[in-house]
């Protein structure tokens, strides 16, 4: 089990698109909810702009991989992931009024849920939608009234330098459950929804353990 704290700590994770949950915190998500320590998955942005064909149909594909995905993590489909239905790749600025009203219904998720610990992908992240998540997870935690942990964890992007950041490693998932879950999203892996992203191939060997960064000053 992740250790940061003496007590058990709720975590709820954000994710910039339907598969970095899978590809970032795939374990601590299996792990915190075994140990009925999981509060929710919260994706941010729509997922629409992996394919040139924007339709309503790639949305509701997405929405439904990344159900099929958490339910392959936690064994349940009791927790069905949230929405927030931010346009991706087109990520709101921190001030905007998007951004703003985000931060306050993540913030009340938190509340409504006692989550004591918020993993998000890192701030160093390549792409515009991992960096917008952490900056809006750094948002809530500052208006949420109460402490709030923030981990950051790596989708593309390589490990922070180790004076900056804290490393913790979560227990490692059985053998193959990350990978079942990762097949759960058919449009990112396959030609399943025409022309597109694909996940490269060395991508899809994951390790069976995440690492989580804790900022030593943010």
């Amino acid at each position: 089990m992740v250790r940061i704290a003496r007590q058990p700590l709720r975590w709820l994770v954000l994710a910039p698109h339907p598969d970095d949950e899978t590809l970032g915190a795939g374990a601590l998500i299996a792990q915190t909810a075994k140990a009925r320590l999981f509060a929710g998955l919260v994706y941010l942005t729509d997922g629409s702009g992996s394919h040139a064909d924007l339709s309503v149909a790639l949305v509701h594909r997405r929405k439904r991989e990344g159900a099929a995905a958490l339910q392959r993590l936690t064994g349940t489909r009791a927790q069905p992931p949230i929405h927030l239905g931010w346009k991706d790749a087109a990520p709101a600025q921190p001030g905007s009024r998007e951004f703003d009203r985000a931060a306050r219904a993540l913030a009340a998720i938190c509340r409504r849920r006692r989550v004591d610990a918020l993993a998000v992908t890192a701030l160093h992240e390549p792409h515009c939608d991992h960096e917008a998540a952490a900056r809006l997870a750094y948002a809530v935690r500052d208006i949420v009234g109460r402490p709030l942990l923030i981990a950051e964890y790596l989708v593309w992007a390589e490990a922070p330098a180790a004076p900056a950041c804290l490393a913790i490693r979560t227990a490692p998932m059985l053998i193959g459950q990350r990978r079942h879950a990762l097949d759960a999203h058919r449009s990112q892996l396959t030609a399943a929804h025409g022309p597109g992203f694909r996940l490269p191939s060395e991508r899809r060997r994951m390790p069976a353990s995440d690492v989580l960064y804790l900022r030593r000053s943010m």
